[in-house]
């Protein structure tokens, strides 16, 4: 019994010890120095831009000219009409790459490997010069147009980015249609639903959650992509500040001028995608909390 005790009142103390031990939360050196590296780099390029030679006036006095909003304004058509071509040639190129047909899905690869090897500037320059190889479009002894008329810079653009867009959406969309399981398309069979109505109403829908995601970042990026077109004149932001800034010599201050609504426009689209692919993906969220 004694020894029973002593055991028993060892075991107390211990306990009691372990209860008073004071935990000391184990010291990252290595992070602190990381984090400190990076304020330092941070606090010098803060540094910089204050002290530099950058008339911030000229920043505030250009934000809301009306040369910038109007090219504000053309970034936004640019990108929702590229994305458009580029979202419907992805949708259609998709479908033919999976389908049985080989002469569709070795069009669809072709198209894919051309579009996506050649870089979008060059695209957009060879479209914007198409009058060389076509100085005339249209059918002959009934309408021609001259292709210059015709081939603007908006025309131009639209066609190299949406068209480049295309190849890139395509393979987005592919993969979302592949990753519906077979056994929907199945039961869309059996209950006498067409092609175009099971891709519409049973795939599509399923495939959404999977394709959302990647298109969202590839809208973001179109936004930014259209930055190309101020090469063959098309009078986008940066376009727009460069002719002022050719002008009155404030290179850096419409740089930055043009950087704000750059980055304002990616910031409100990124809340936007946000929301969704949280509506998209509520099915898999109620799946998760079940789990």
């Amino acid at each position: 019994m004694t020894a029973i005790t002593q055991v028993s009142s060892a075991d107390d103390q211990q306990q009691y010890a372990i209860a008073h031990l004071k935990l000391v939360p184990k010291r990252h050196i290595g992070r602190m120095i990381a984090a400190a590296i990076v304020l330092a780099l941070l606090a010098a390029l803060v540094r910089a831009f204050s002290v530099g030679q950058i008339e911030w006036s000229y920043v505030a006095q250009f934000l809301f000219a009306p040369a910038i909003l109007a090219g504000l304004y053309n970034t936004l058509v640019m990108t929702v009409a590229a994305m458009a071509v580029g979202i419907v040639l992805g949708v259609v190129i998709a479908i033919m790459r999976i389908s049985g047909n080989p002469v569709l899905s070795s069009i669809a690869v072709g198209y894919v490997w051309v579009f996506r090897g050649a870089p979008a500037l060059l695209q957009l320059m060879l479209w914007f010069n198409l009058a060389l190889i076509f100085p005339t479009m249209g059918i002959p002894g009934l309408f021609e147009f001259r292709t210059v008329d015709i081939m603007t810079p908006f025309v131009a653009a639209v066609l190299g980015l949406g068209i480049s867009q295309g190849a890139y959406t395509s393979e987005v969309v592919r993969s979302g249609l592949l990753s519906v399981d077979s056994g929907q398309y199945e039961a869309a069979r059996t209950i006498g639903m067409t092609q175009m109505k099971m891709l519409r109403r049973i795939v599509l829908p399923q495939a959404m959650r999977v394709m959302v995601p990647p298109i969202g970042n590839e809208v973001i990026g179109m936004v930014k992509l259209t930055s190309l077109a101020s090469v063959i004149q098309y009078s986008e932001i940066l376009h727009n500040a460069q002719i002022i800034y050719f002008a009155n010599t404030r290179v850096l201050e419409l740089l930055l001028v043009a950087s704000f609504w750059y980055l304002f426009v990616v910031s409100v689209l990124s809340v936007g995608q946000h929301y969704i692919e949280r509506y998209f993906g509520r099915g898999t969220k109620s799946l998760r909390s079940a789990m």
